[in-house]
């Protein structure tokens, strides 16, 4: 009893699994016999293989129109409309996409417009134009194609119903014989049929065949002849096919068997009653084990899909990181939008994803870039009014700027300018649609303004060139002059050579050293006066400031300011603490000598604030 149940569950076994063989053959079988019916309705489907079906994904906008301009090119339509579409779906998918962040930044930059967004992109129209064109091509393909394949059904059929009427043992064997070989000679030039009707059209017709040589008991000499050669030309499909098992290429051998399957069913008659099943088992079976190739080929491409879609994510998170980040600077969220760009090339370069998966992750995507910008806008939104009040600001530059573009008073105005140059650099961004057209504005001011000084400079400069030559003969001329020892007229010559000195005017910036050359002179000349120490202290200190004032050096002019600011301070306070400290000696002899050496020094302390008072009163007057 045991054994019988075990016999039985063995068989039950059998049975499931030779039923699992037999669906995973027929699923085979099914998929070859549907994309034959495809390429028979239509024989350019079967050139899409030499086409290359690239990374159109990873393409930018720009390179897909031009992919897309290739393909439309070429007559073949069928053999492309994959290839287009996979373009159209790219190109869509970055085009909405780079609108939608258009029109983002339209309503960040014009939150109070009641205008309708509006953006044109050449690109677009480019792209409609040669898509059109394409769909044109392919209506006609197919207006062209429905009405043949229509009217070559109608013949195929019409010959099934004829090969029907052979079939009859009453009638003249040879006759029938003549008119079946004539029937399948014009079923040969029949040409294509539509594909829904493929299958069961050549099934019916294979089956009438088959019944003709049943039925032909006359003749058996050449329908044996006839079955032998179909029977040769299979088994040498067969051995292609067991080869085709082995190659490394899968699709290219599935395509090669894909070919034999339909010279095995369209070109080739039938064999033997007792060979159909044994020689039709075994190419099922090399289908078989070619599809479950395929099918594992398949699935190593999804394995990789999945791969790229762990990636999409893993890049989807990044972004919705980074949008998340607190930005408090321009210069942040430059290096934000830099992260975001290189984020958004990789996902478009990291391929393909499982189609049913495709339109979620491109959602998802996108989700996450619009936070992005959402959070990126929400902060320029709120530094707009800042960068309003930088655009007044430089507005109010550029006026006071062309105010003053056309001076004569350069050496009031060029200091102005200057500063106003700087306050320029301090202000921060204005609105970027202001932003070139202010700084030209202002550019164009501060250019007219200082190309007319430097053109005045130029000018000077000559007459400034002119007056060191002039001063350096001086110098020279000055070696041989002698004191007389008279005083007074020692004195008069002295002042004579610092005022013809003066007269020759100012020499270029470059070669003040020559200032210093004459200032060594006097201060030799001044020693050899019997001059009191306050006459050669004021001369030295007049003839230095005059020089400074020529040269219009302001800066060492009021550093000279502040520092005798400070030593009359100094010395006032001096003095103030000497005759603080001489109360001490209210009862001391006068002829103390402590007391006279004080009284000594706040003297030359007052000697000494007179001369520094009276250097302050003089570069005060200049």
């Amino acid at each position: 009893m045991q054994e019988e149940q075990h016999d039985n569950l063995s068989s039950q076994i059998d049975e499931t699994d030779g039923n699992q063989v037999q669906d995973t053959t027929n699923e085979a079988i099914e998929t070859i016999e549907i994309l034959n019916a495809e390429v028979s309705e239509d024989v350019s489907i079967q050139e899409s293989h030499d086409i290359p079906m690239q990374n159109y994904e990873a393409m930018d906008m720009e390179t897909l129109v031009i992919e897309l301009e290739k393909l439309v090119e070429t007559d073949r339509i069928m053999a492309v409309k994959d290839h287009v579409e996979e373009i159209k779906t790219a190109f869509l998918s970055k085009y909405n996409h780079f609108i939608e962040e258009k029109k983002e930044e339209f309503l960040h930059e014009n939150p109070e417009s009641q205008e309708e967004f509006e953006y044109h992109l050449p690109l677009k129209s480019k792209f409609d134009s040669f898509y059109n064109n394409f769909k044109s091509k392919k209506n006609s393909h197919f207006k062209s194609l429905e009405t043949n394949l229509k009217s070559n059904l109608q013949t195929r059929l019409a010959i099934i119903e004829e090969l029907k009427t052979l079939i009859n043992p009453g009638e003249n064997i040879k006759d029938n014989l003549k008119q079946f070989n004539d029937l399948r000679e014009r079923w040969k030039t029949a040409g294509p049929i539509p594909k829904d009707k493929y299958n069961h059209v050549w099934n019916n017709y294979h089956f009438h065949v088959e019944n003709f040589y049943d039925y032909l008991h006359l003749d058996r000499e050449a329908r044996d002849i006839d079955f032998k050669h179909n029977l040769d030309a299979k088994l040498k499909i067969i051995t292609r096919a067991e080869a085709l098992v082995k190659e490394a290429d899968v699709m290219k051998a599935f395509r090669e068997l894909q070919s034999l399957h339909k010279i095995w069913k369209e070109d080739i008659g039938p064999v033997s009653k007792e060979k159909r099943e044994e020689i039709w088992a075994i190419f099922s079976d090399l289908t078989k084990q070619m599809h479950e190739k395929r099918e594992a080929l398949f699935e190593m491409q999804r394995g990789t899909e999945l791969e790229n879609l762990a990636k999409k994510k893993e890049i989807i998170a990044a972004i919705e990181v980074i949008a998340t980040e607190k930005v408090e600077a321009h210069s942040g969220w430059q290096t934000q939008v830099e992260k975001v760009e290189a984020l958004r090339a990789a996902f478009f370069s990291a391929g393909k994803v499982p189609a049913e998966i495709n339109e979620q992750t491109w959602s998802e995507f996108k989700t996450a870039v619009r936070n992005f910008n959402v959070h990126k806008n929400s902060f320029y939104k709120d530094i707009k009014k800042e960068q309003q009040a930088n655009l007044d600001k430089k507005n109010a530059l550029v006026a006071r700027a062309k105010e003053l573009q056309d001076s004569e008073d350069f050496a009031v105005t060029t200091p102005i300018m200057k500063k106003i140059q700087e306050e320029w650099k301090q202000i921060g961004h204005v609105p970027r649609k202001f932003s070139d057209t202010i700084w030209a504005e202002f550019k164009k001011a501060c250019n007219i303004y200082f190309d007319r000084l430097h053109a005045v400079k130029n000018e000077h400069e000559e007459v400034e060139i002119e007056a060191f030559e002039k001063k350096k003969a001086y110098l020279e001329s000055l070696k041989s002059f002698e004191l007389t020892g008279s005083h007074k007229t020692d004195l008069e010559a002295i002042k004579a050579h610092i005022e013809a000195w003066k007269n020759i005017g100012k020499v270029p910036f470059a070669r003040r050293h020559i200032e210093g050359k004459f200032n060594k002179i006097l201060d030799t000349l001044f020693e050899k006066l019997s001059l009191s120490k306050k006459e050669t202290d004021m001369m030295r200190f007049s003839n230095r400031m005059d020089q400074l004032s020529e040269a219009n050096d302001s800066r060492k002019i009021d550093n000279e300011k502040i520092f005798l600011i400070r030593k009359v301070e100094e010395v006032q306070n001096e003095i103030f603490q000497l005759e603080n400290n001489i109360q001490f000696f209210a009862n001391a002899k006068k002829d103390n000598p402590m007391v006279l050496e004080v009284k000594k020094s706040i003297e030359r302390h007052k000697e000494e604030l007179a001369v520094w008072k009276e250097k302050l009163k003089q570069i005060r007057s200049m």
